[in-house]
């Protein structure tokens, strides 16, 4: 009986401790329902709306009727009009869109012949589930009045790129980029300030000149160079390994790992200081790192996402990461065609630190 009257005690003493932590409280409740919100609502593998683009060189009746056709399967989301292939492939470069359809001169001539394609759909291949849709839209059924033809001619070729041989690792290690850098690079500085508090190091930190502003950034720049160490070895084994290309600039990759990097310092220093223990910023770490994997595209296309999730993709420097390492590994995209995602994680880092300095100012005052 006493036996049992210690482990009540010491049962009702956790519960008392849970319940004033309010953040790991929240976890034994947040995490499962966000868990159940992002694989039951977010996720999404019947892939919609992909951003296409038109050239239309033969502007016909038919080639009208084919593109209307083309919008109802709700497949693709038609997005613009351009003049030629060339331009669509400056706009697959860029990541602008995920399909390019191309409409040539001859297209009504092409419906009736049965040895030609009569359209072509150029198709970012570095992501093979864009390139499974793609194939899917080649078997649909279009209503030509094709003649004698019938509706049995070719109407779409379809024409990959990037990653024509579809191997899994090419669409993976780019992305899996993100996923590491992300957990290490929070995690590590997640802790830092709480881990100086712990030890009893912040005291002593208060009692020199060093400013809020100047202890953060000198918490910044070891794991900088870490970064840029994990990146190294990353891209080493993708290549040594996989076959990984890097088709565009190398300096155009680290500058773009550089600028993502900076945006997960600057957001575990956040977290370390709303954090009161080490395990309470490892927990708020796993919580920021779920969605980081399955809202930012790495598994599953970012435009067959709900519009909400892909708000919520959005906030996230991994989403914008991936979009850079892909564009720059695969598609041989400069960092100018993707300055608006470098810019964003600028900003974020900038936002991101200067609120962690603010918070740790007012903790010490």
């Amino acid at each position: 009986m006493k036996s049992l009257s210690r482990i009540f005690a010491i049962l009702l003493k956790e519960v008392r401790q849970l319940r004033r932590d309010r953040l790991t409280f929240g976890m034994v409740v947040g995490l499962p329902v966000m868990q159940m919100l992002l694989f039951g609502y977010a996720i999404n593998t019947d892939v919609r709306n992909l951003k296409t683009a038109i050239a239309d060189q033969a502007d016909t009746h038919l080639s009208r009727q084919f593109v209307a056709e083309l919008a109802q399967t709700q497949v693709v989301d038609i997005v613009g009009g351009v003049n030629s292939p060339r331009q669509l492939e400056a706009l697959l470069r860029e990541g602008s869109i995920s399909i390019g359809v191309h409409i040539p001169h001859d297209f009504d001539r092409r419906i009736v012949d049965r040895t030609r394609a009569a359209s072509h759909l150029l198709v970012d291949g570095s992501d093979p589930t864009i390139l499974g849709v793609a194939n899917q839209l080649r078997a649909m059924p279009f209503g030509f009045d094709a003649g004698d033809a019938g509706p049995a001619a070719q109407v779409i070729e379809v024409r990959p790129y990037y990653n024509p041989e579809r191997r899994t690792p090419v669409n993976i290690v780019p992305g899996l980029m993100g996923v590491i850098l992300t957990m290490t690079m929070i995690l590590f500085t997640a802790v830092a300030i709480v881990r100086e508090r712990e030890r009893g190091n912040l005291e002593l930190l208060i009692n020199t000149p060093v400013s809020s502003a100047e202890l953060m950034i000198g918490k910044v720049v070891p794991y900088i160079l870490i970064g840029m160490l994990q990146l190294a070895l990353i891209l080493a084994v993708g290549r040594l390994l996989f076959d990984v290309p890097v088709r565009g600039s190398i300096v155009d990759l680290y500058l773009a790992a550089f600028a993502f990097i900076a945006a997960n310092l600057a957001l575990g220093l956040f977290i370390s200081t709303a954090a009161r223990t080490q395990f309470q910023a490892m927990q708020m770490t796993i919580f920021i790192f779920l969605p980081s994997i399955l809202l930012s595209g790495f598994m599953f296309p970012f435009e067959g996402m709900p519009l909400v999730a892909q708000w919520l993709g959005e906030v996230l420097p991994n989403t914008h990461f991936i979009r850079l390492t892909r564009g720059i590994m695969l598609r041989g995209a400069s960092i100018g065609d993707l300055y608006r995602d470098v810019g964003y994680l600028l900003g974020f880092a900038l936002v991101a630190m200067t609120g962690a300095a603010l918070r740790f100012t007012k903790r010490l005052d």
